[in-house]
């Protein structure tokens, strides 16, 4: 255990935990709703606080980023817990971990210093606190990330976006890059499916933005709950008003966890979220989880050529000319190489 950071201490011995936008109010012995933060004798602690649950090499394109040093690896870790209760989480095994098993957290032990010692064996370029939701151990993601730029390498969240103005600001100092799901454009989708709320997320698209980290935006389009035309041209706009350089990608649903009630997104569906984000005046819309209809390549925004060719988080080809299209010289938005 570690003290937690981002609280505040309240009268008889309850504390007020300011990391995420629940900000909870957590009586002595209890925990916050992420189920990782205890208050023992008023005092916060993390219990997460260096116990990874998981850790692989991935493709950076699997978190997904498509726009941040393409074709490389990204050393990718976890713990247990998360401040979100989606009803279709595809790693609720371990995001709600605590919730099933009384409790209890696992993980093996590692410092900071063993993390990075593991990316440099592994050759990858950077390191992305990912599968949960990276806020809750943004402790040990902070002392991570600031080891690793020391060694030149950088650091991604893969989040939900549920960050207090404090937290966010904080990890930004040290954040390169975040993909951020921007699951729906309505709060009535977030309390009901995420037990949460939108205007957090969007806050923290926006602030992630202007503090200078590369900003790519997931949804996750389910059949009859977000995938109307006007839900996917509100999330298009508000993108497009924040940067229309920021990439989205719209992936496909499959059934799992405690929504199995509906079946996987049609291929149209996607194809016509990416129409609607391409009028919208984005310069990037990916669609995900799905092969063979192209939705996965980039095109040079300004003449519409085929600049990287992708099968799944495979790169075929990579035209980039030091990050500019190499038939029309524009600049293409992103982090590379």
């Amino acid at each position: 255990m570690q003290e937690a950071r981002f609280y505040e201490k309240l009268a008889n011995e309850k504390v007020q935990c300011h990391l995420c936008a629940h900000e909870c109010v957590i009586d002595p012995g209890k925990r916050g709703i992420c189920m990782v933060r205890e208050n023992q004798d008023g005092v916060l602690y993390s219990l997460v606080y260096g116990k990874i649950v998981t850790k692989n090499v991935d493709p950076i394109e699997k978190k997904p980023l498509f726009h941040f040093l393409p074709g490389t690896r990204s050393f990718s870790i976890a713990t247990v817990g998360c401040n979100f209760q989606c009803l279709h989480c595809q790693n609720y095994e371990i995001s709600q971990y605590p919730r099933f098993y009384e409790k209890r957290i696992i993980g093996q032990d590692l410092t900071p210093a063993d993390i990075v010692k593991e990316v440099g064996d592994s050759d990858s370029l950077s390191i992305a606190y990912t599968y949960t939701e990276p806020t809750i151990f943004a402790e040990f993601a902070y002392d991570t990330a600031i080891l690793a730029k020391k060694k030149g390498i950088r650091n991604v969240f893969v989040s939900n976006g549920f960050m207090t103005e404090t937290s966010s600001t904080a990890m930004a100092e040290v954040l390169d890059g975040n993909n951020i799901d921007l699951k729906a454009f309505s709060d009535h989708f977030y309390k009901k499916i995420c037990k949460a709320k939108l205007q957090p997320v969007l806050d923290t698209i926006i602030r992630m933005k202007e503090c200078g980290v590369w900003v790519e935006v997931t949804t996750l389009v389910i059949p009859d709950l977000n995938d109307s035309d006007s839900e996917l041209k509100d999330i298009a706009d508000f993108i497009k008003g924040v940067g229309e350089e920021i990439p989205w990608h719209v992936s496909a649903f499959y059934p799992t966890y405690k929504m199995t009630d509906r079946g996987r997104t049609p291929v149209e569906t996607l194809s016509r979220a990416r129409r609607i984000g391409l009028e919208a005046g984005l310069r990037y819309v990916y669609t995900g989880n799905i092969r063979g209809d192209g939705g996965e390549n980039t095109y040079c925004y300004a003449c519409n050529q085929l600049l990287i060719e992708r099968i799944g988080y495979t790169i075929r080809q990579n035209h980039l000319d030091s990050g500019c299209c190499h038939k029309c010289g524009a600049k293409i938005d992103g982090v590379w190489k």
